[in-house]
């Protein structure tokens, strides 16, 4: 059985107190996006109970094999319900490092591909709380469509935003930012904005007012993401900017932009 995670950009991205877990709280607004990986889980009769065996191709997946999302989603499940030998394959098309959620999706994925291919019968609320437990972003890839995302980001409230007409596109700028360097230098911000109402007014009136906290840090570390941010908005971007906590950049446009020039960093462009 296979499944074509989705990954997502946000549109803005507050960072919040620190917690006494010792996360940060955030509230951003997820949007998916179509860009996707490809992942496939079979049963082989052949394999062990329990055992999976997981192979990967397109973009490498750096890391210990022991801390994939992937395999952590099954060993979720395997911890209260008999699983049968898997085979699982993930073909990689989302940049890692990127702040596009695609681990957290292909992990949330994976939960539900099991839940279908093996009946195991678990409704929503039991799906929320396993991908709760994989990473902060892996809820909402179970229901994707554009949500506020609160608390850790698990805190998910849908909202309605119409983008028909405009196109979208999405740059890497070819290198891999982590998430844990730019959280430890990004401060807490005191910022109220209601920013779900602030998105659902469109791009053409999101400049100067829908700001990804994270960018001030990222841009001076990483230079060649502010120089594809500029990209973007010398090509007739309404609004642009960093996904998460980077390094990928995306840019609005009324119409679709030109930008042939900038040739491999271009990994999406669409017309929503």
């Amino acid at each position: 059985m296979i499944r074509t995670p989705n990954a997502k950009i946000n549109l803005g991205l507050q960072v919040l107190r620190l917690r006494p877990d010792g996360y940060r709280d955030i509230r951003t607004v997820m949007l998916p996006i179509p860009l996707q990986d490809v992942v496939e889980v079979v049963v082989d009769p052949e394999l062990p109970p329990g055992t999976c065996v997981m192979t990967h191709s397109g973009r490498p997946v750096p890391g210990e094999a022991g801390q994939d999302l992937c395999l952590k989603a099954i060993h979720a499940v395997a911890s209260f319900r008999e699983l049968p030998g898997l085979r699982m394959h993930l073909h990689k098309a989302i940049p890692i490092g990127g702040g596009l959620g695609g681990g957290s999706s292909d992990a949330a994925h994976v939960l539900l591909l099991l839940n279908e291919l093996l009946n195991l019968d678990l409704d929503r609320n039991a799906l929320h709380t396993l991908a709760e437990g994989l990473g902060s972003d892996c809820p909402f890839f179970l229901e994707p469509h554009a949500q506020l995302a609160e608390g850790r980001g698990e805190v998910l409230t849908p909202i309605t935003l119409n983008l028909n007409g405009w196109w979208l596109a999405l740059l890497d700028p070819g290198v891999h930012v982590s998430t844990a360097e730019v959280y430890a230098h990004t401060p807490a911000q005191l910022n109220d904005q209601d920013l779900a109402s602030i998105v659902q007014q469109g791009p053409q009136h999101w400049a100067g007012r829908l700001k990804n906290d994270m960018e001030a840090y990222v841009l001076h570390a990483y230079p060649v993401v502010g120089r594809m941010k500029e990209e973007l908005e010398a090509a007739g971007a309404m609004y642009a900017s960093m996904s998460g906590s980077g390094a990928t950049v995306y840019g609005f446009f009324r119409k679709e932009p030109e930008l042939a020039h900038l040739g491999p960093a271009v990994i999406l462009l669409t017309k929503l």
